[in-house]
């Protein structure tokens, strides 16, 4: 794990190079797991940059430097809560523009039924844990939850998933 205490306090002072360098760091993470969670590139990328701003302009209230990489995946996590809550709430049309099916992948679709089956806090920890390498104490943090409960819901999870794959 890299150590961050020097960059932040440098982007504490207003450095944009050493905010660059933090974001650097965690940036392919941020956009994976929003395009996981939000499955559509143009949200992903929305709610990456709304994210990598608010770290920007409130850097100076991380306390402890060597968590950046949880704070601003919190950050994330609640940007992508709020873009899923809007999903809910569109009164409009949805453009219902079919998809180019002749790169598809037909081996993956079971996999992705199943994760389609999932809420969308399972698909959080499930894409903080697997595509992001974060531990289930870390995970705890960032969806203010108890860590044995992440431990327990990714356990479930991970059986359901396998459960759905070989049926």
């Amino acid at each position: 794990m890299k150590n961050f205490s020097a960059d932040v306090k440098l982007a504490k002072k207003g450095d944009t190079s050493a905010f660059s360098r933090l974001y650097e760091t965690v940036y392919k993470d941020l956009y994976h797991i929003a395009l996981y969670s939000l499955k559509n590139s143009h949200d992903a990328s929305d709610v990456v940059s709304e994210t990598v701003l608010d770290a920007f302009c409130s850097i100076d209230k991380l306390r402890d430097p060597e968590k950046f990489r949880n704070w601003i995946m919190k950050i994330l996590s609640v940007k992508i809560k709020r873009k899923q809550k809007e999903y809910f709430n569109m009164t409009e049309e949805i453009d219902e523009n079919l998809p180019d099916i002749s790169d598809f992948d037909y081996d993956s679709i079971e996999l992705k039924d199943a994760l389609d089956k999932l809420d969308s806090q399972s698909k959080m920890m499930l894409s903080l844990s697997v595509l992001g390498g974060y531990t289930s104490d870390e995970i705890s943090e960032i969806c203010e939850i108890k860590s044995g409960t992440v431990r327990s819901r990714l356990s479930r999870i991970k059986k359901k998933l396998r459960l759905e794959l070989t049926i």
